[in-house]
Parts: structure tokens; sequence; C-alpha cells
């Protein structure tokens, strides 16, 4: 069975994005090469990504813009990945989104996240959106948990656990920006 890893960038105060899902505060302070080199290998061990409504649009057009029109970033490898992927998005609102190798789905979540976690191949991964997320970890649908914890405190902003949730830190690096790399297993 296929493993359904999160990646979330959080606030040391446990935000994912601003009240209204502001990110601004994710590219406050010092860039480190070595956590893109992360997000590069952990997007490489999946296939599939699944993503909330709320969060797609801005998404697509950030990777999509990446590998069009920004052929020296160094942004570039994970733009091949993640525009290269497949992508699910989970909405009740919407049939059709524009977005290469995007698929929408409209249906009931739980049977389809459990049917993809049957399918064979690599892993899959979530990057959001918070509410989105909330609902994955409701279900226990979380294998691995990586938490880019940020060291800036918003205040105010979403948080992705509604309710007591216990998870085994299983390993942590910390990069010399400051920010933390938390892997944490369901118990």
């Amino acid at each position: 069975m296929r493993k359904l890893k999160l990646q979330v960038q959080m606030s040391l105060d446990g935000f994912v994005a601003g009240p209204n899902g502001e990110l601004d505060w994710m590219w406050i302070g010092k860039r480190d090469e070595a956590i893109l080199q992360r997000v590069i290998e952990l997007a490489g061990t999946c296939d599939t990504i699944l993503l909330g409504r709320k969060m797609t649009r801005g998404f697509i057009d950030h990777w999509e813009n990446v590998l069009d029109n920004e052929p020296q970033s160094n942004e570039q490898p994970l733009a091949k990945q993640m525009v290269g992927m497949r992508k699910i998005v989970f909405t009740h609102t919407q049939t059709t989104i524009k977005g290469r190798n995007l698929e929408v789905e409209n249906g009931d979540a739980v049977k389809a996240v459990q049917a993809l976690k049957q399918q064979s191949g690599r892993d899959i991964m979530v990057y959001g959106g918070a509410s989105f997320v909330s609902f994955l970890i409701s279900q226990n649908f979380v294998d691995e948990y990586y938490i880019f914890q940020r060291p800036i405190a918003i205040g105010n902003g979403l948080s992705i656990f509604k309710e007591q949730t216990i998870l085994e830190l299983d390993s942590s690096i910390t990069y010399k920006n400051g920010t933390t790399l938390h892997r944490y297993l369901p118990v």
C-alpha cells in the first residue's frame, strides 16, 4: 500500500497560513538551498499530489510559471517535478480546473483516498490547503508528516490540527536559516 505523506511549512506558533490564507511569512528571512534539495528529494518519492481546491490555483500557477518562464530559477528541478506529476484536486464546487496533469475529484473523498492508497506506484504527497489537510488528518490517512517549522510566529492563522493528534517524532534536522524539519509518524 502506498503511503500518504504530508509536507507543510508551519510557523513557530503552529499555523500553516495566515487568517486569510496568507503565505508571505514563509519567504521572510534567509533562504537555504538545503531545504529546497530536501523538498525535491521528498517529491521524488511520490508520483501523485493531492490538493485542496482553495490552494490549487496558486500552486498550479506558481509551478507552471517557474517551469515555463524562469529557466534560471533554482526552483526549476522542483518545478519539473510539480508540473509533471499527477495532481488530484478535491472539490465539491468545481468540475474542471485548468492545469497540466491535473484531475478533479468531486466524489466521496474518503473512498477516493482509500482507493488511491491501494493503487500501485510510488507514494502520495499532500501539500495543502489547510482545511483539506485537516480532513485527511481527521480520517487518519496521513502516514508520514514532514513539517518544516519556520523560525517565525505569525500570531494568528490557519491550523491543520483541529483535535488532539498524537504523533511520534522520528527525526529532526535544523537548517542554517533556523528552519527545522520534523518527521513525525502517527502513533
